[in-house]
């Protein structure tokens, strides 16, 4: 089949087997891969209501038919299972050369349920399986681990694996690869070490068909042309001279990041001369070493560090990514490069989701800064704002799952909040989710994405089809929502970069027809992204969320916090918005497709079965 490996690799951890099932192209062309193929398979294969950490539960690496083709962007793969946070679907998605090398050794998924007696990691080889002893692996970082296995498979060898904070099961822990790559949020890595399951190791050389090779070499053509001469030219040069921060200074001015755990303003309390220094064009103008890129990306937005230190070893640091940058610099008021790249590499060598990491400690920061808690609950660490040694101190604690307060914070804000019976007045989560960095407020449409996304808190889901110059009247949010939510669901199943998504524009559509040979009308196309949207949301809905479980915190929405700034007054009617977007793409108000629309859309007869009978 085009496009695909055509077979998915299952293992029950529990007994130690594994079977080789087919990917129909029935499956393929109604789900594509990533997180909709995922959820089509997790939907039939787990029971509602399992415990996340229980044997039945399942967790599932997914490429996407873009993977290991050499069509431009298409390096990114999906891990998914059910989130232990908010108890619903979970999919998170990673870059590198997993994905491409997961399908070079032979299977375009590999599902894992059940539970190890022992920490074990499976080991694909061409085809071959085998599940390993993972003695010598277990309870190392992420990069000892993957030292010891590139010496017992060779440089070709590439792995998704856990660090030690998932196999402590941290509700922040992230599945990582090649390094410092992460599918981040919603707990993966947590459910990965509840599974005592290390890695997923992979090796081989199979090749993935497409329908015209030819057609895919001028397709990237075009898609470079537009690099260089089409509307996002300028964003493209960018993201590719500088990463996903080059935007960061701007971005903390213009309200877009947080500041000061959502309670403050760049214009007041972190202007330009103290988010400069942590933007990536001042780091790399000191730092850089060598810029790296994604399998088969042609903008290559990643590089290497070295920042001399007295404290940390720097010396090869991933340049920290746009969310990092935000989240122990303006969210903290810190503008210390040290000690940013210093938590940066924690949360890679631990394996943890950045972005819920430093969350959790601007939530403490708060919490401290208001008297909620004393220096002697701190275990002696003074967290205030700006204390850039502090918040590197406590990011240990947490990392490191240390016990006393880095246990509980592992956990998460909103638990830590619940164990500790403090400072749920100053929580930023959805649905318990750590807030990315963009406010809403500035950008309206990730409200609705943020709360009622199958899987919350994610600003990678869609919603950038409203215009920010919102005039807050509401009146036809619901059809760009909808057009947004489309083109991000298939680029994630597609196995593409959501970058790749932004320059492309409507080449996307040429490009997954390309590589599949599906040749998907615009009509079949609109579907194909509904109906990956319904499938994950069957999920939660069999898990019995209703619309009424989604939470968002108040700060996300409503304009006090902050008092001044570019985002002062500023008020987003959260529930107007999801209203609009679930009347354009044929739901009811409570959340639920609506059986029209599931007959409407196709391949879905389960889950209409399921609501209506």
């Amino acid at each position: 089949m085009n496009g695909y490996i055509g077979k998915m690799l299952f293992v029950n951890l529990s007994d130690g087997t594994h079977e080789v099932r087919e990917l129909s192209e029935e499956m393929a062309r109604n789900f594509l891969g990533g997180p909709a193929l995922g959820a089509r398979v997790l939907f039939d294969e787990m029971p509602g209501g399992c415990d996340p950490y229980g044997e039945d539960s399942m967790i599932g690496f997914v490429t996407g038919p873009a993977n290991g083709t050499r069509a431009f962007f298409g390096g990114r793969y999906t891990v998914v299972s059910k989130s232990p946070v908010t108890g619903g679907w979970n999919d998170a998605n990673s870059g590198g050369f997993f994905g491409p090398s997961l399908r070079k050794a032979g299977y375009d998924a590999v599902f894992v349920k059940g539970i190890a007696k022992k920490p074990v990691y499976i080991f694909i080889d061409n085809g071959k399986v085998e599940i390993c002893d993972a003695a010598e692996i277990w309870g190392k970082t992420i990069l000892a681990a993957e030292e010891v296995l590139f010496e017992k498979y060779g440089k070709q060898m590439n792995a998704a694996l856990i660090g030690p904070a998932g196999e402590r099961k941290s509700l922040m822990a992230a599945v990582m690869n090649d390094g410092h790559r992460a599918a981040g949020r919603g707990g993966s890595g947590a459910v990965m070490g509840s599974k005592n399951l290390k890695a997923v190791v992979v090796r081989g050389d199979q090749k993935v068909d497409v329908p015209d090779a030819a057609a895919v070499t001028e397709l990237n053509k075009t898609i470079a042309k537009e690099m260089k001469e089409g509307p996002r030219a300028a964003y493209a040069a960018g993201i590719g001279a500088h990463g996903t921060g080059v935007t960061y200074v701007n971005s903390c001015l213009s309200g877009d990041a947080s500041v000061k755990n959502w309670s403050g303003s760049g214009v007041t309390d972190y202007p330009e001369e103290m988010a400069t220094p942590l933007g990536s064009p001042a780091i790399d103008e000191k730092y850089m070493v060598k810029k790296y890129h994604c399998s088969a990306c042609p903008v290559g937005c990643g590089a290497f560090l070295n920042v001399p230190s007295e404290k940390y070893d720097l010396s090869h640091s991933p340049r920290p990514e746009y969310e990092t940058q935000g989240m122990f610099g303006s969210q903290m008021l810190c503008n210390d490069v040290e000690a940013l790249c210093r938590c940066n590499d924690l949360c890679n060598e631990y394996g943890l989701d950045t972005i819920s990491t430093g969350g959790t400690v601007a939530w403490l920061m708060e919490c401290y800064e208001n008297g909620l808690f004393t220096l002697d609950e701190m275990e002696g660490i003074p967290l205030n704002w700006g204390n850039a040694e502090a918040m590197v101190a406590m990011t240990e604690k947490l990392v490191t799952c240390a016990p006393g307060l880095g246990e509980i914070l592992a956990m998460g804000s909103r638990a830590a909040a619940d164990k500790l019976g403090r400072g749920h007045e100053y929580l930023v989560v959805a649905s318990g989710i750590e807030e990315p960095q963009h406010d809403s407020r500035l950008a309206p449409g990730l409200t609705r994405i943020y709360q009622y996304d199958p899987t919350p808190g994610r600003h990678v889901k869609g919603g950038y089809g409203i215009n920010f110059n919102f005039e807050h009247n509401y009146e036809g949010t619901g059809e760009p929502d909808k057009a947004g939510m489309i083109g991000r669901e298939i680029c994630n199943a597609a196995g593409l970069c959501m970058f790749g998504q932004i320059i492309m524009g409507a080449l996307q559509a040429e490009l997954v027809n390309t590589v599949t040979g599906f040749n998907y009308t615009p009509e079949e196309y609109a579907k194909l992204g509904i109906r990956s949207f319904a499938m994950r949301q069957a999920f939660n809905l069999r898990e019995g969320m209703t619309r009424k479980d989604y939470t968002l915190s108040e700060r996300l929405y409503k304009s006090n916090p902050p008092h001044d700034g570019p985002l002062a007054g500023v008020h987003v009617d959260h529930e107007k918005l999801a209203d609009n977007f679930f009347d354009a793409i044929g739901w009811g108000r409570d959340g639920a497709p609506a059986k029209e629309t599931l007959a409407d859309i196709g391949g879905l007869d389960d889950v209409s079965k399921m609501l209506y009978g």
